[in-house]
């Protein structure tokens, strides 16, 4: 019997196209935008387009890059802590039954509470703002971290737990090479999902603290753009956002890629 043919590859050609067609949407969009502003005579304060939005993140750059650097390092600093808290907890929760009952309800208070109702609360017993922006960044971006790592060394084969206490393996030593391997891509689905949600989480809690001044973040540079009426700056602080989702998600993906490629198949590309 010969056997199954094999998956083809991603061709050149369709690597190309993945890449140049979403380029060439988003161009098209933004032409569409730049001739409806010109036609219409839409003044710059009402819609300013894209080429305004370009003059704004260069003459501004001054006040918006510092303030993208705020709002990025508390963004990224949440993600590590929630990367570190919600793999040990998880790890500790899958350990005892009894551990996840008890602390079940407040994972899940944390996750179902607004984080714009709690921040008020959190910056006011915070020793500073920053430390409290982080807090609110690292609550939002735990959750997913926490409850896609139990979901994963929850969902090891138990064919392969077998196998490891027939051979006499320790609880350790099943937890280092079965669980958490097993449980990677688990964790890397995890931290796509956190990536985004700590910015939003950070950029939510900045609008709520208000703060002023020259460690402030993009969002206090959105509401004094709004106050202004100075929308290209507006429209450049949220270009600046949406770049920096894009850039913390193509980050993410990226290291998920590469400690999933040499082995699970969501990585894994087959050549025809």
């Amino acid at each position: 019997m010969p056997p199954a043919p094999r998956p083809a590859g991603i061709s050149a050609r369709q690597r190309m196209l993945q890449i140049f067609v979403p380029l060439l949407a988003l161009g098209f969009g933004l032409v569409v935008w730049q001739w409806i502003v010109w036609a219409y005579e839409i003044p710059r304060y009402i819609l300013p387009g894209p080429a305004d939005t370009a003059i704004a993140l260069l003459t501004d750059s001054a006040t918006l890059w510092p303030a993208l650097l705020v709002t990025l390092r508390i963004t990224f600093m949440a993600l590590a802590m929630a990367m570190v808290g919600g793999v040990f907890l998880a790890v500790i929760i899958v350990q005892s039954r009894w551990l996840e009952l008890a602390l079940s309800p407040y994972t899940v208070i944390l996750q179902v509470t607004p984080i714009i109702a709690i921040a008020p609360l959190i910056l006011i017993y915070a020793p500073d703002t920053q430390t409290a922006l982080m807090i609110c960044a690292f609550l939002v971006a735990f959750f997913p971290i926490l409850s896609n790592m139990i979901q994963g060394l929850k969902s090891v084969d138990h064919h392969l737990i077998d196998l490891f206490e027939l051979y006499g393996a320790s609880r350790w030593q099943s937890l280092v090479y079965l669980r958490l391997p097993a449980s990677l891509p688990f964790l890397m689905v995890g931290l796509r999902i956190a990536g985004g949600l700590s910015l939003i989480a950070a950029v939510v809690a900045e609008f709520a603290a208000g703060s002023a001044g020259q460690g402030s973040g993009l969002a206090f540079r959105l509401i004094e753009a709004q106050y202004r009426l100075n929308l290209p700056r507006m429209f450049a602080a949220l270009v600046l956002l949406c770049g920096a989702g894009i850039a913390i998600y193509g980050l993410t993906s990226f290291v998920a890629w590469l400690a999933l490629r040499r082995w699970h198949e969501s990585a894994v590309r087959r050549e025809g």
